[in-house]
């Protein structure tokens, strides 16, 4: 059996987790699964305990963390050296290689380990000392890289470190068994909203910041809802929280602001969604990642639209609506169409349901890291 340490401090959330559940399944004629995550991390809205999943397939081992305030300087502490210096046939590490932690990893682990680093950087960017440093000494041990989406290869294939080792694009997945359409959700948060079954509702979800388009997108929902043409809802927290009850008290029992809403319960939320909007804005330092919400919209059968923002073109392909991250104009008139355009809706979860089934599922996702470890060992 070939032995896999997967290691991340996303791993607390037991959503994210779902990777070392599946490779484990996945890949148990071969491979013996061990993920490492926090015993508690301080997300960006609460601190998180470990997640237990039931019936887990992998090995969990969790350990304390320090620096969790400040995820570049996050280390892990406890049994973490003990376990790095196991025998490890791969060690797959899902911290962004310029962080502490992915360098105190590359340092710690067994010569014998082939290393295996993912990223989410789609930016090219030039980092301050030390974060330079352990970028430098992550890549220098590492023996291949994992893209998290096409503008992640395309920012990191020809930078120093990363250019001529094995690499690969391999999105993150959402699970089926929990994001999928259900009836029943949708009418329970309608009637404890108050709204008709039949009303068209446009959502958000994410963080209320504003790179995350939250203005862009109270100017083009203002007409639709002064129309009465549909109601709207938000689900997230941040500092935008009080121009989102401004709108809300504009268009009183047609808008609602959902805070504290823990990833557990945005399966029960987004059903009750006929759009996603995805207005996120580009930023000298950042621009949309992924974009997670856009496949767990489209596995609960939600038709989305969403800005050309960083990766969030490639999430959705032919599934949805793209609308310039600039064009406020077109934003409105994006929203007012498929607000007005059920045949519309209904085609557009049509292919979201498919393409999330064809490229996003979790089993799907594991089966292609583990192909891609198994060409690492060759190589």
């Amino acid at each position: 059996m070939k032995r896999l340490l997967t290691i991340g401090h996303s791993y607390v959330v037991a959503a994210n987790r779902r990777l070392a559940h599946h490779m484990a399944i996945e890949g148990r004629s071969e491979w013996e699964v061990t993920a490492l995550a926090p015993e508690r991390y301080r997300g960006d809205l609460r601190t998180i305990d470990v997640e237990p999943i039931a019936g887990e397939a992998c090995s969990l081992v969790a350990v304390p963390v320090r620096l969790d305030c400040q995820v570049h300087l996050m280390t892990y502490a406890g049994r973490a050296r003990e376990l790095l210096a196991d025998r490890w046939d791969v060690v797959h590490l899902w911290e962004e290689p310029f962080t502490r932690s992915a360098a105190h990893v590359a340092r710690t682990i067994g010569t014998s380990a082939r290393l295996v680093v993912a990223s989410f950087q789609n930016i090219t960017k030039t980092y301050p000392w030390p974060l330079r440093a352990y970028e430098r000494e992550t890549m220098q041990r590492a023996g291949g890289w994992i893209a998290f989406g096409e503008t992640v290869h395309q920012a990191l294939s020809e930078r120093p470190g990363y250019s001529g080792k094995p690499s690969r694009v391999i999105p993150p997945g959402v699970d089926l068994e929990r994001f999928r359409p259900d009836p029943a959700a949708r009418q329970a948060i309608r009637d404890r909203l108050g709204w008709p079954a039949g009303a068209v509702v446009v959502g958000y979800l994410g963080r209320f910041v504003e790179e995350k388009g939250i203005d862009t997108l109270t100017g083009a929902l203002a007409g639709p809802l002064r129309a009465g043409s549909c109601h709207a809802v938000f689900v997230g927290g941040g500092d935008l929280e009080a121009e989102l009850r401004r709108l809300a008290a504009r268009a009183p029992g047609r808008v609602h602001v959902q805070t504290d809403v823990p990833h557990d319960e945005v399966p029960q939320w987004l059903p009750a969604m006929d759009i996603l909007c995805a207005p996120s804005q580009s930023t000298p330092r950042w621009r949309e990642q992924f974009g997670r919400m856009l496949i767990e919209a489209m596995a609960c059968g939600v038709a989305v639209i969403a800005s050309d923002c960083g990766e969030m073109p490639f999430v959705v392909g032919d599934a949805g609506v793209i609308v310039s991250e600039t064009d406020e104009i077109g934003w409105r008139e994006a929203i007012e169409r498929l607000v007005g355009d059920a045949a519309r809706r209904r085609q557009l979860v049509e292919r979201g349901l498919a393409r999330v089934h064809d490229r996003f599922t979790w089993p799907l996702v594991a089966r292609q890291h583990l192909a891609f470890f198994d060409e690492v060992l060759r190589g």
